[in-house]
This record gives structure tokens, sequence and C-alpha cells, in this order.
């Protein structure tokens, strides 16, 4: 979790944080936000209480996993760590992929098609160009 540091000036000026942080009000129109991983995070917590088909799917697993007459009982922890092993590139393009909202596709397509024909098209005519608009 990003935490916001802010610097206290000893003259009482407000408004300078450090370099990283968050701050607040309105974002520029093209603000793209850098994510920053906290390599001192230990504890990582995954709440279902709202997707009860993947809370269903996981009791499942813990339960088919325990069926046996020998052994330590397997946790949640276990099940994790297992299937992290087996997360691949393709996986994570999956992961990517679905985490685009639908401007930000259409900015995509519009930069791909701007370097594939050497243009520089806005969005409003890159979309006329796209879905024929006379």
């Amino acid at each position: 979790m990003s935490e916001v540091l802010k610097i206290k000036n000893e003259e009482g000026d407000r408004g300078k944080t450090e370099e990283g942080t968050k701050k607040r009000g309105r974002k520029p129109k093209n603000f793209k936000e850098v994510y920053r991983i906290n390599r001192e995070q230990t504890k990582f917590f995954v709440d279902l209480t709202k997707e009860k088909e993947n809370l269903d799917k996981v009791f499942q697993l813990l339960e088919s996993a325990n069926q046996k007459p020998y052994g330590k009982e397997i946790l949640f922890k276990d099940l994790a760590l297992f299937a992290i092993d087996k997360v691949s590139a393709k996986d994570i393009e999956k992961l990517q992929e679905g985490s685009l909202t639908e401007m930000e596709k259409v900015d995509r397509a519009l930069d791909e098609f701007n370097k594939k024909n050497g243009t520089n098209l806005g969005l409003g005519e890159f979309l006329v160009k796209k879905l024929s608009i006379s």
C-alpha cells in the first residue's frame, strides 16, 4: 500500500510534497498513475465476501485437497502458492487485457493506428475514420 508523506517546511509552506507521493485535487487530462510495489509488505488478504462463486470454488478445492488419510491440513496459503507457480506470461497478458477500461482500449487502438500509418490523428478524427462517418 502506498503511503503519502508530506514535508512540512519550517517556513510553513504548504503544498510541497515529497517526490513520488500523491497530491490532492484534480489530475491533468493525460495523467498516468505510476504503480510502485511496496517490497516491505508481508501480508496479503483476499476478500471473497461479494464473490460467492469464487468462494465456493475455494472451499471445494480445500475440501478435495484435504480428503486424504495422512499428512497435515492443506491451507488456502498452500493452494495460492502452488497456483502462483503455474501463472505464465500468457496468463499475465490476459490479466493485463482484462484490467483495461473501454476508453483505454480505444486509446490503445488509436496509438497503434497512428504508429502503423505514420499519422497523428486525434481521438475524434480516428473514430470518424474507423466508424466510416462522413
